[in-house]
């Protein structure tokens, strides 16, 4: 049998979106700017921390030997260039406490690590996650469909509302909520917020499908693998909510252009985790390096065409939309 986690890899490479809703928002750029590429300024705060890039690795995955590589590769590569790897659900290790695949992130030194669990998990089991791997902020993420569609996930949720108002109340390190790929819907935003939770990651559909691969591995509901809305939707139905929580976006996002679309949009920062997997298969170490520090002058050089010298100036930029978009969202 194999490993659950060695199958999600797989599966995740293996996907395709049909639909990246990033490709339907066309950016208005400006002919003269303000600024020259050396005053853009690229640094970022959420989740009570400053960080000196909007982009980072977003949680992945562990709880195999396979994933411990991937982990120490990817931490190795956000040491290197000073950006956030956030690692993927701690819940194996929690089982096993002689998985190493997350320890190989908490001897890198300066390395800026948080790590991830399932908010089917009880407070208890989250507060030890904080206490073995020391993160800066501790990502919930709710996966309700991924959960429906696992032949193993869970099938009782009435708890999972009770849990989060404990994590809110009592985590003594900052809190994310994350959606996993199917958009988080306004109503749970604003439920976050009103907990008091000050960030989260919306996630939405066009990256990696839990429900695709769920459905691989059960060889069932083909019908159900484009559930969710996607990234630049999700954040759409989110714009009366960005000054009052700190949107982060993941979902689809493939390089420094979609990054600027995201941000445009009101998110914070852009998390990725399929491109960088899939970049973290193909390439070395040191090729990846070069890519990521190649992506930070191409943010620079992006904002400096349209007018604006930090990340948050981004939000004044007009935009298109098109197909899809444009039919959902009449201007």
């Amino acid at each position: 049998m194999t490993n659950r986690k060695d199958d999600h890899i797989r599966h995740a490479l293996a996907y395709q979106s049909p639909y990246n809703s990033f490709d339907e928002l066309e950016l208005i750029q400006s002919s003269l700017t303000s600024y020259d590429l050396a005053d853009i300024d690229l640094s970022t705060q959420f989740a009570g921390h400053d960080f000196a890039y909007p982009f980072y690795i977003n949680a992945m995955t562990g709880g195999s030997p396979q994933a411990k590589v991937i982990n120490e590769k990817l931490a190795q590569l956000a040491q290197a260039c000073g950006i956030l790897f956030v690692t993927g659900s701690y819940s194996a290790a929690l089982k096993d406490p002689q998985d190493d695949s997350f320890k190989v992130a908490t001897d890198k030194p300066n390395l800026l690590l948080a790590t991830n669990i399932g908010l089917d998990k009880p407070y208890e089991a989250g507060l030890q996650a904080v206490k073995e791997m020391k993160p800066i902020f501790l990502q919930v993420h709710v996966n309700l469909m991924q959960e429906l569609l696992m032949p193993e996930g869970e099938r009782v949720f009435k708890p999972w509302k009770e849990h989060l108002k404990d994590y809110a109340k009592g985590l003594p390190v900052p809190l994310v909520l994350k959606e996993v790929g199917f958009g988080m819907d306004r109503k749970t935003i604003a439920l976050a917020a009103d907990l008091g939770i000050k960030t989260v990651d919306i996630s939405g559909r066009g990256g990696t499908s839990f429900a695709y691969i769920e459905n691989q591995r059960s060889g069932q509901r083909d019908y159900l693998n484009e559930w969710g809305q996607s990234t630049v939707q999700t954040l759409l139905n989110a714009q009366d909510l960005v000054d009052q929580v700190e949107i982060l976006a993941s979902g689809g996002v493939r390089h420094p252009l979609d990054m600027v679309k995201a941000l445009v949009l009101g998110a914070r920062a852009v998390g990725l985790s399929r491109t960088i997997l899939e970049l973290a298969q193909e390439h070395t170490l040191e090729e990846l390096i070069t890519i990521i520090n190649a992506w930070k002058d191409d943010l620079r050089l992006i904002m400096c065409a349209l007018d604006c010298r930090t990340v948050a100036e981004l939000r004044k930029v007009d935009y298109l939309l098109y197909g899809k978009l444009a039919q959902a969202n009449p201007r």
